[in-house]
């Protein structure tokens, strides 16, 4: 911890509104692959390791575990190419010859009609408060990548603590969809949870 001169810790001592976000503040920040769902006649172990390809240059915190995923696997990783990272929404390049997509379902889905198997996965990664990265290949919806990203053991005490100290509301701000976000922030004990928010939205 850096704490550059008494000003800031007189501040603190006077805050009575916190902010946090979710991914590695009250989450472990280290997410995991849980399972992939298929939705067409391209494998699995070829979605994922077309999606770790394109991965490899992202910067987001689900691209790390996709690219372990697939090189655990031994997966043949390619590099990729025409890459365009939309913050907040996902990634798009060409892998092999081939145009993927990876994120948000209402960025890679564009619109289409889902299926009944998406429509019960978007409900129970919901429901489990797991998140989602779901993948486009060639322009159609070819899967699901679940990915469980804990919550600290210590992060409900933590606010606890804080509360006694002064801390009155408490707001948890991420980029996850509505019912992840509200699974971890009001596990937590959040007074309010705002979902969706873009990197400089949470500015």
């Amino acid at each position: 911890i850096i704490v550059k001169g008494g000003a800031p810790l007189e501040a603190l001592g006077r805050a009575t509104v916190l902010l946090l976000d979710k991914t590695g503040t009250l989450t472990t920040g280290r997410p995991a692959l849980r399972e992939v769902h298929v939705y067409g006649a391209i494998p699995a172990d070829e979605i994922l390791r077309l999606a770790a390809s394109l991965d490899q240059v992202s910067p987001h915190v689900f691209a790390a575990p996709l690219v372990g995923a697939a090189r655990q696997k031994g997966l043949r990783l390619s590099f990729p190419t025409a890459v365009l990272e939309h913050h907040g929404q996902g990634i798009e390049g060409v892998v092999d010859g081939t145009r993927v997509a990876l994120g948000k379902l209402a960025w890679v889905g564009r619109d289409r009609p889902l299926t009944a198997a998406m429509r019960q996965v978007r409900r129970s990664t919901a429901l489990e408060g797991t998140s989602s990265v779901w993948v486009a290949i060639g322009g159609e919806t070819a899967a699901t990548l679940v990915l469980h990203d804990p919550i600290r053991t210590d992060a409900r005490s933590t606010i606890r603590a804080l509360r006694s100290s002064g801390i009155r509301r408490v707001v948890m701000i991420t980029g996850d969809h509505p019912e992840v976000a509200e699974t971890v922030g009001f596990g937590v004990g959040a007074d309010l949870v705002l979902a969706e928010r873009s990197p400089s939205e949470k500015v």
